[in-house]
């Protein structure tokens, strides 16, 4: 058997999926091992793979990222994802490298497959002449003929003046991206690596092999993607059980509701809840519906008296949930949507920042949820879109036809056979 190891950057919408590869590999008899953030690694060590920490490569806190790189700030807008880009994504990818050539050192691979986040892997990769693949918790969405540019959480245009938008909009955000792309080239030079012909859009992925979370389907249409993009489904693993005490003690409220239940998320990271969650807790106090947030790593309690028709809990474990939800309301988190899509659970989508807004759009545009085109709605936009999401059967089999596709992959089996035939 091979001896493989993945790269996971250290953020739960990261490591989760990473880590259902992790355990289907060692299914089959590899031994695994996964570099990733000391608050992450103990998970690996649980499905039996090993868990390898940062060493020089700076760790972090996925809830304080100020901490470890000041001008991340918390603030919204597309300045703040570059800097995002630039000091988390590129600034430590030379740190990663060097840890990566270190664990080379003591124990070599067969094969290196990485988290596209995680620059250090194609680093060490190309350091060593190492085989290797990316393996894409997150979207990858390419720069395509007739699509607009990435980031913008725009639909492709209709029309010659649609077109004609998508063009323009795309020359101005390469040029946008083009001292990201300078930054890169100057860290392959950092670390001995001459120059190469990647851009800041194809930077982050394997030329050999991307397996990658996803459907084409869930894409907006094209047929120019590379042939090298494999996509499976939703890296999750609904067969688990969860373990005892892991549902919160209000959890038969769920199981006999007589109402639809409707589920809201920030994900693990957006912990404020005026974003979506107080919103939404107002928008739906009224409606006959049981109301089940999940506060990711939000410790402090909601502010206020809660409605009688809202449950709250740190986490509410997704095989359990899920099938008994009928609308998930989201800041657009990307493994969260793939859930809830394998279910056909139609959505409300208010995608602040980052890849959020591109999750959209994708997701309204193919019909199965409502794109609310922000990050904070108004408690009355989240309302009239819950009402319209529910009581519209065409959204739901919109998300039926898009679940179809995504339980059709495979998931962490197809990953992991992917990763098998790239060792040859």
């Amino acid at each position: 058997m091979a001896s493989i190891l993945l790269t996971a950057m250290p953020f739960a919408g990261h490591a989760r999926p990473v880590r259902a590869v992790a355990a289907e590999l060692v299914r089959r008899g590899h031994g695994v091992r996964v570099y990733t953030g000391r608050s992450y690694d103990a998970m690996f060590d649980d499905v039996g793979a090993r868990g390898v920490p940062w060493v020089a490569a700076p760790d972090f806190d996925e809830r304080d990222l100020a901490a470890t790189f000041p001008r991340l700030q918390d603030r919204k807008g597309f300045r703040q994802v570059l800097l995002n880009l630039e000091d988390l994504f590129l600034g430590t990818a030379p740190a990663q490298a060097e840890d990566l050539l270190a664990l080379h050192d003591d124990e070599p691979w067969d094969l290196l497959a990485g988290d596209p986040m995680a620059l250090g892997t194609r680093l060490a990769a190309e350091r060593l002449r190492s085989p290797w693949a990316t393996v894409s918790p997150i979207a990858v969405w390419l720069p395509g003929k007739g699509i607009p540019p990435t980031g913008l959480g725009l639909a492709p245009g209709v029309g010659v003046v649609g077109r004609a938008r998508d063009a323009v909009l795309g020359a101005v955000a390469g040029a946008g991206t083009a001292a990201l792309t300078r930054r890169y080239q100057r860290t392959r030079r950092s670390v001995g690596l001459a120059p190469d012909t990647a851009t800041f859009a194809t930077m982050w992925y394997s030329p050999f092999l991307v397996v990658a979370a996803g459907s084409p389907g869930l894409d907006y249409p094209r047929d120019d993607l590379p042939p090298h993009i494999r996509f499976v489904g939703d890296l999750t693993d609904d067969g688990t059980t969860p373990a005892p005490g892991s549902l919160p003690p209000w959890w038969d409220d769920v199981v006999r509701a007589g109402a639809p239940v409707v589920h809201v998320t920030q994900g693990t990271a957006n912990v404020d809840p005026r974003d979506l969650i107080l919103p939404t807790l107002e928008a739906l106090a009224d409606q006959d519906v049981l109301v089940v947030v999940g506060l990711g790593h939000r410790t402090e309690p909601l502010p206020g008296p809660l409605p009688a028709n809202a449950r709250v809990a740190p986490m509410v474990p997704y095989p359990e949930l899920l099938p008994r939800t009928s609308v998930m309301i989201t800041n657009g988190g990307y493994g969260g949507v793939l859930q809830a899509l394998r279910h056909d659970i139609p959505l409300v989508v208010a995608g602040g920042d980052l890849d959020k807004p591109e999750v959209a759009a994708r997701v309204g545009w193919h019909g199965a949820g409502v794109n609310l085109r922000t990050g904070t709605p108004r408690p009355e936009a989240v309302r009239n879109a819950y009402r319209e999401v529910a009581t519209d059967p065409a959204y739901r089999a919109a998300a039926a036809r898009l679940g179809s596709e995504l339980r059709s992959l495979g998931g962490a089996r197809a990953a992991a056979d992917l990763l098998e035939e790239r060792l040859g």
